[in-house]
């Protein structure tokens, strides 16, 4: 198992130094001010980045929680500078399979990349999202029938091709999960040309993407991205930092998507006993009974990233399981990235308040 951490070069024992030194300062103060009885209450210490680390680590590698059905993978934590902390779990009495530099298919992970990548476009022209816009990229646009494209195919080639470019309008401004709103919204705006080069090229110029590799396998704007979790680190913490315009449109424009509570859904890959919504090309995790508010883009091969509710921490939580998967093409066709949905909440909310899980 390998992990690591960092706070801007600060040695760890300066670091440590300095919170014995604040906790030590705490105390004369309050001393300091009649403390000693039961008056005022107490505003309980800051949670250091050890004590963070230490919570995520040992929650990543518990063989008894979520984290444990989906060994092998990678985790990471960081903030909109840098990562703090990963590692690297194996399966049990295995050698660490995945790394920060992995490369896989990350699937509906690609979502958050189109998403991003329209709200970046329409900064640039100086226009703010439009009704069509937000409709395709919250899935009500009625192109409900995609399948899958094929590699060699263009944006439009694969609009063409089979039943993928068939409006319905029994489901028009109803939430359906599927490719075909974001395959027909990029020809729609003038990428119908460009193939899966082209594709990588269009949005690394946009959103400012960097390190390879970051290709599509196919021209499929909803699940076509190979990448790697460093890559997809840097596309993070671009929103963190506010360099990127969706940091201020993550959660907007969200709508409900469960069939069983929502009577605006046709169909999710969530379980039926969680109501999240969606938002542009991402999930906000907003259950009323197990969400925590959390914006993330889960693939059905297993890539999970996320960035929490107030928007200071994000997490990436990778590898690539193709079994049972019954089209390797159509990243809508089920898979497993539920499964490492429920082990990165668990690290997620270990980093947030310093409590292993």
């Amino acid at each position: 198992m390998r992990w690591h951490a960092t706070v801007r070069g600060a040695p760890v024992l300066q670091r440590r130094l300095a919170a014995a030194g604040a906790v030590f300062g705490l105390a004369l103060g309050q001393s300091g001010c009649g403390g000693g009885g039961d008056g005022g209450s107490k505003t309980p210490p800051p949670i250091t980045l050890d004590a963070r680390i230490g919570a995520a680590t040992a929650t990543a590698q518990n063989s008894g929680n979520a984290c444990t059905p989906i060994q092998p993978f990678y985790w990471e934590v960081g903030d909109q500078t840098e990562r703090l902390a990963s590692g690297s779990v194996p399966s049990s009495g295995g050698n660490p399979t995945y790394t920060s530099t992995s490369v896989m298919s990350i699937a509906s992970a690609s979502k958050w990349l189109y998403g991003a990548y329209v709200v970046q476009l329409r900064q640039s022209q100086a226009s703010p999202l439009s009704g069509d816009d937000i409709e395709f990229l919250t899935f009500r646009s009625g192109y409900t029938s995609f399948t899958k494209c094929l590699k060699g195919q263009t944006v439009d080639g694969c609009v063409a091709y089979l039943n993928n470019g068939k409006y319905t309008a029994a489901d028009d401004g109803f939430f359906s999960y599927g490719g075909g709103h974001m395959e027909k919204h990029a020809s729609l705006i003038g990428l119908g040309a460009l193939d899966s080069a082209g594709l990588a090229a269009e949005l690394r110029s946009q959103l400012g993407i960097v390190g390879t590799p970051f290709t599509y396998g196919q021209p499929q704007l909803a699940g076509g991205v190979v990448t790697s979790a460093d890559v997809y680190a840097v596309f993070l913490r671009r929103i963190l930092s506010g360099t990127l315009a969706m940091k201020a449109a993550l959660g907007t424009h969200a709508v409900c998507t469960n069939p069983l509570t929502c009577p605006q859904a046709r169909n999710t890959p969530i379980p039926a006993s969680e109501s999240y919504s969606y938002s542009i090309g991402h999930w906000v995790e907003d259950d009323p009974n197990h969400g925590d508010g959390a914006f993330s883009s889960a693939g059905a091969f297993g890539f999970y990233p996320w960035i929490d509710k107030d928007k200071t921490w994000y997490g990436i939580v990778a590898r690539m399981d193709m079994s049972n998967i019954s089209d390797p093409d159509n990243p809508d066709s089920g898979g497993h990235g539920f499964d490492s949905a429920r082990c990165g909440q668990l690290i997620r909310r270990a980093w947030i308040d310093g409590v292993a899980r």
